[in-house]
């Protein structure tokens, strides 16, 4: 068995006195787990850095053995993070995220995200934002899709801002007026692929309230598991970095 897929490095623990388990998110492959011999060594231990992106080829006898990696960096953008905690941060919260993923299921939409959010990590003002929307596009791709785009009592599509905690569904504002305090409040960026202004602070923070509930109440607390630290240390750092951002990208 063998491939060649580009991949985004994850993490990687250390195998013996000089190999390591790589574990990386594929295009094509999914999250996925390898042997890489020579991992101690002078000339991949830089390459097999969290964010960097990489060329692997993994070669094994059977499917569903562990394998063999080996590996080519395309983007050594890890160092680029060392000197920005909220990055530090934000791939340590990335890398959580990825292991609710099936291990080898693919998901393509995920990887290509998540290579749209290592774009701009350094800079907390733009990964805020991709960070959040990421966070929506991991709970669609795990079954937990939210519907933003139509109020869940009128259909509407205008003044959409709420979400209902019961059902993951827009509220628009006239009907979600008499129960705004049961509510979650909807920032207009969250359903935007890319959006043209830069969110204010407490949009940023109602962003990641959203994603934050529906992550705890449908994958983490099922499983028995937490949000992670890191992530708390990110989002902190993101909503402080919008704190006196202007209204224009």
């Amino acid at each position: 068995m063998q491939w060649v897929d580009e991949a985004i490095v994850l993490g990687v623990k250390r195998h013996g006195e000089a190999s390591a388990i790589l574990e990386v998110m594929t295009r094509e492959h999914g999250r996925h787990l390898g042997l890489v011999r020579g991992a101690a060594g002078a000339r991949l231990r830089p390459v097999l850095q969290p964010g960097n992106r990489v060329s692997v080829t993994w070669r094994a006898r059977l499917d569903e053995h562990l394998g063999h990696y080996v590996v080519e960096g395309l983007d050594l953008a890890a160092a680029r993070f060392l000197d920005a905690a909220h990055a530090l941060y934000g791939l340590m919260h990335i890398a959580a995220l990825c292991r609710l993923l099936p291990e080898r299921d693919p998901h393509p939409q995920i990887h290509a995200t998540l290579d749209h959010v290592l774009c701009a990590l350094v800079d907390a003002r733009l990964a805020g934002p991709r960070m959040a929307r990421f966070e929506l596009q991991l709970l669609a791709e795990l079954g937990f899709g939210l519907d933003l785009e139509s109020c869940a009592a009128t259909g509407s599509t205008a003044e959409l801002v709420y979400v209902s905690p019961k059902s993951g569904r827009a509220v628009s504002r006239t009907a979600g007026l008499p129960w705004r305090d049961k509510l979650l409040r909807l920032p207009a960026f969250l359903g935007e692929p890319e959006p043209e202004q830069v969110p204010s602070a407490a949009d940023l923070a109602d962003g990641f309230a959203v994603t934050g509930f529906f992550l705890q109440r449908h994958v983490l607390e099922p499983r028995g598991l937490t949000m992670p630290e890191a992530r708390g240390s990110f989002v902190s750092a993101a909503v402080g970095a919008h704190q006196d951002a202007p209204a224009l990208a």
